[in-house]
């Protein structure tokens, strides 16, 4: 049976131990994605406790961290979503996440709205990628590709 959060106390402390297990294990977040099957970034944000894992994925990770049944049955509950309290993040790389909706989140709307009508850009039904690029000025330059399926405002 399916069952979901009402607290998300119980799931918070377990990203907390698993971060934990993750850490004393040396392992990365691809090598839990491996175990689980799934992608990194869904595996990742499942572990942080954003989304519920398949019952395979959940046991297969559980067992890779070291975590107890208490855990795969955590991990495989639809959580309360929202990684953030409601205050400005204070974390430098969340906080330029922030910044860069403060800055361009009124324009991605207005694309949006022009190119595809009124609605939303999902993010149930979506894909994540981080890949590190060279630059060619010098260093190196992320290429996040967010990508949500398009759901229109259907009047009734």
């Amino acid at each position: 049976m399916v069952h979901s959060q009402f607290d998300p106390t119980a799931r918070h402390a377990l990203a907390i131990a698993a971060v934990d297990a993750k850490t004393r294990k040396d392992l990365s977040w691809q090598q839990i994605a491996d175990a689980s099957g799934l992608s990194v970034a869904f595996t990742t944000a499942a572990v942080l406790g954003q989304h519920a894992l398949p019952a395979d994925s959940a046991r297969a990770v559980a067992e890779l961290l070291g975590l107890d049944e208490d855990a795969v049955r955590l991990l495989r509950t639809i959580p309360t979503r929202g990684s953030l309290d409601g205050a400005v993040p204070t974390d430098p790389t969340i906080y330029r996440f922030y910044e860069m909706l403060q800055v361009y989140g009124t324009t991605l709307k207005e694309l949006v709205h022009e190119q595809f009508g009124d609605g939303i850009i999902s993010a149930i039904n979506f894909k994540l990628d981080v890949k590190k690029v060279a630059d060619p000025e010098g260093g190196e330059r992320a290429v996040i590709t967010l990508d949500g399926k398009y759901l229109p405002t259907k009047p009734f």
